[in-house]
């Protein structure tokens, strides 16, 4: 296999080029190394520029390794590798070889054929198995699988089954192998080449060449970028439309990562024209064409809706067709739910409240306050309500007093939240089941539902919890499964983080006078001595939170980003386990405000995993995409995969590595919904470490204690909303991590901007509601 050269500048400093002794920039072309791959010490995941130890057989053992340094994109470890290149010498680390392309070759001695197999390449095979094949064929091992690959069941303890599947895995291989040729020869890496072989097999190559902006659409983790580099690679002019066409998609995808459900016409033509550097009168010729071929939709909206447009100024919002239908379809339902004159829970129409509150009083030996009582008959005697609050106001017992006074009266009761933390918090609350939104759904590849309104959910009550996570697409999908007379209760907490998807569901519906709702503002005398509660009423009011004298909060002054993370890991290791007993894995739940920094979650995690779950001799790991994943890891599931488990496993899902198998050439995830889900090593570019995870990815979860790194490394991600949204996922304990300046900065700053939706608008005016 043949990578492509990338310059050295893309890695670790390179070392001096020409021969031992020689001047630095003298350059031997023509160098060739034979050796087998032993181990990755580094490697550059966009551009496969690699530092790796090699054996070369000439030395006495693995103590006599050598480094070779450069692009060897797809490389594993095993290999049996022919380097091109040139040697070169480094001031401190010595003699390398430095790679300007390579190939694999099949090893020819029974050792590397046995290491070969065993480096668990071909799937099936693992160094036990590996050990076998080799000890039964000995050099004619290869030979063997590659032409007569049925003899393999000769071998002691391999069976039909496992003969099969490492015969179907050798075919694959080859058939990738050359398909990664290609690939890679246009510059795509590793993992996007592997995900573009499940997508399209045999086919690639040509969809590459001919339609690659395909790529971007069809192909997860490929984006516009990605796909224009490819495109450039494979001849397609700059200015062409299709180029141009596809960028202004990739805006709006852009936008709706962002949040937004639409983007403002002249805000998109100035976004893609900046993007694709292209004139904006093209820019705007093919968004024409592009709306005239349905391929985006462009609808005039009042200015009212747009936080870019003054009022009474028309807005030409575009939509990606998806958000655009998603938005109409749940405005409708919502108005058809609201409008039903069915009614599912019709004796509450009439009930004497007097009586049903005393026996709710009875039944749980707590009274309800004002605002509470007043929630629980907007839920059971209105089609559709909105309860929101911040902590400690009540909302979860609320919530339990409408269940109860429903069940009292044999209603069908649905619970349901966005993940697997808050379905089981929820049920545990109501001491009824919950499920997932998209368990509860059963929903299929390509989103499409079991439920819907031709097969509705069989409810008279529907609860859907931590509802500020829904996003737009979700919550239609919701919506369109309830049936006509249902009551449906959507509650949650509307300062919180917005939806990761597009739109803000829960904000929407409560600018909707159309809409009821009831807002929980009285904090309980109990909430009261909690500073965790306190504290996150003080940052939402925009003060700032005592830090000294609580039990339970607690800020550890530091100003450089560096010294924050490895603070915030001998707090998670050492100092909240000695002190408050709990398990730094299992209770313990670090919240960065973004991915990347020195104590952002990509950094912490790496350090975090080394303090709570270092390698050991003997123990079963695997490296993957520059991670390395081991048994007892905290891993959480990044995409949707509908083809999992029972129902699919949905970005957002936690769990815990609980084996490897590198025969199979698999690893298994206890899930937070307690299912086990084998992932094909392939797959674990679905996986990401979650020692540390950002505060938008903890929506929806709660913990028994949060640990906060806030500096000012993270400067334009510290918002309120942010810094309460990671406040209010812990049970009992927070603790701040960084600078005072940090802290006074995400206090203060409010949000800039609303995202760009139009459901308050689509479901109209209606009399105003219970506030």
């Amino acid at each position: 296999m043949t990578a492509p050269t990338h310059p050295a500048s893309d890695g670790p400093p390179a070392p001096a080029s020409g021969p031992p002794g020689g001047p630095a920039g003298d350059r031997v072309p023509g160098a060739r190394l034979d050796a087998v791959l032993e181990r990755i010490t580094y490697q550059n995941d966009e551009n496969g520029w690699t530092v790796a130890r090699v054996d070369t057989g000439r030395g006495s053992g693995l103590g006599d390794l050598l480094t070779v340094v450069g692009p060897l994109l797809g490389a594993q470890p095993g290999e049996s590798l022919r380097l091109h290149g040139r040697w070169g010498s480094h001031p401190q680390y010595g003699r390398q070889f430095l790679v300007d392309s390579y190939e694999t070759v099949l090893p020819a001695t029974v050792q590397g054929i046995r290491r070969y197999l065993g480096s668990g390449l071909v799937k099936g095979i693992g160094p036990r198995i590996a050990d076998r094949i080799v000890e039964f064929f000995g050099v004619d091992a290869l030979d063997v699988i590659e032409h007569d690959i049925a003899r393999l069941i000769e071998v002691p303890g391999l069976g039909p089954k496992r003969r099969d599947l490492i015969a179907a895995a050798w075919v694959e291989q080859k058939a990738i192998k050359e398909v990664m040729v290609f690939l890679q020869g246009i510059g795509i890496s590793t993992s996007p080449a592997v995900r573009i072989w499940k997508e399209y097999a045999e086919q690639s190559i040509t969809v590459v060449r001919t339609e690659p902006y395909r790529l971007a659409s069809d192909v997860w983790g490929i984006g516009f970028k990605t796909a224009d580099a490819i495109a450039q690679a494979v001849g397609i002019p700059h200015d062409s439309p299709e180029r141009v066409k596809a960028g202004l998609q990739f805006t709006l995808s852009e936008g709706a990562d962002a949040g937004h459900c639409y983007l403002p016409q002249d805000d998109l033509v100035a976004d893609a024209v900046g993007i694709l550097d292209v004139p904006a009168p093209l820019v705007q010729r093919c968004l024409d064409e592009l709306v005239a071929e349905e391929g985006v939709v462009r609808e005039t909206l009042p200015g009212t809706v747009s936080s870019t447009g003054s009022q009474g100024d028309d807005v030409e919002g575009v939509y990606l067709l998806p958000f655009h239908r998603a938005e109409i379809s749940l405005a409708s339902r919502l108005r058809s739910l609201l409008g039903a004159r069915e009614d599912r829970l019709a004796a509450f129409g009439s009930v004497d409240w007097t009586k049903a509150l005393a026996w709710l009083h009875d039944r749980t030996g707590t009274e309800l306050a004002a605002e509470q009582e007043a929630a629980v008959r907007l839920a059971l005697t209105q089609k559709v309500a909105v309860l929101t609050g911040g902590p400690g106001c009540g909302k979860s017992f609320t919530v339990r007093s409408v269940v109860e006074l429903a069940r009292a009266r044999k209603a069908k009761i649905v619970l349901a939240a966005p993940t697997g933390r808050a379905a089981k918090r929820l049920a545990e609350l109501t001491g009824s089941e919950a499920a997932t939104v998209h368990r509860l759904l059963e929903l299929k590849p390509g989103g499409d539902a079991a439920y819907d309104q031709d097969r509705p959910l069989d409810a008279d009550l529907v609860v859907v919890d931590e509802a500020s996570m829904l996003d737009l697409l979700l919550a239609n999908r919701l919506v369109k499964a309830v049936p006509p007379g249902a009551h449906l209760l959507f509650v949650g907490d509307v300062d919180q983080l917005p939806s990761v998807g597009a739109g803000e569901v829960l904000r929407d519906l409560l600018a909707a006078d159309r809409v009821p709702r009831v807002r929980l503002t009285k904090i309980f005398r109990q909430a009261q001595q909690s500073g965790v509660v306190t504290n996150a009423h003080r940052i939402n009011a925009g003060r700032p939170p005592v830090t000294d004298g609580l039990a339970d909060f607690f800020l550890f002054p530091v100003e450089e980003a560096e010294d924050a993370a490895a603070l915030t890991v001998d707090v998670v290791a050492r100092r909240i386990p000695r002190r408050f007993g709990l398990d730094p894995r299992r209770d313990v739940q670090v919240l960065a405000p973004m991915h990347r920094g020195p104590a952002g979650a990509g950094a912490l995690n790496l350090l975090l995993q080394e303090a709570l779950t270092p390698g050991r001799p003997g123990a079963p790991e695997k490296r993957f995409g520059g991670r390395t994943f081991r048994i007892g890891d905290k891993v959480t599931q990044i995409r949707n995969n509908y083809d999992k488990g029972e129902a699919g496993v949905f970005n957002g899902t936690g769990g815990v590595v609980t084996g490897i198998n590198p025969d199979d050439q698999t690893l298994t995830v206890r899930t937070e919904e307690d299912e086990d889900i084998p992932y094909d090593f392939a797959e674990l570019d679905e996986l990401s470490h979650a020692y540390a995870v950002t505060i938008h990815r903890s929506q929806g979860s709660e913990y028994p204690a949060v640990v906060v790194p806030v500096t000012t490394s993270a400067w334009m991600m510290l918002q309120r909303n942010l810094l309460y949204t990671a406040v209010t996922r812990a049970k009992k304990l927070v603790v701040l991590v960084g600078s005072r300046r940090a802290l006074a900065q995400a206090v203060r700053t409010v949000s800039a901007g609303r995202r760009h939706t139009a459901l308050a608008h689509r479901l109209g005016p209606g009399r105003p509601s219970v506030t």
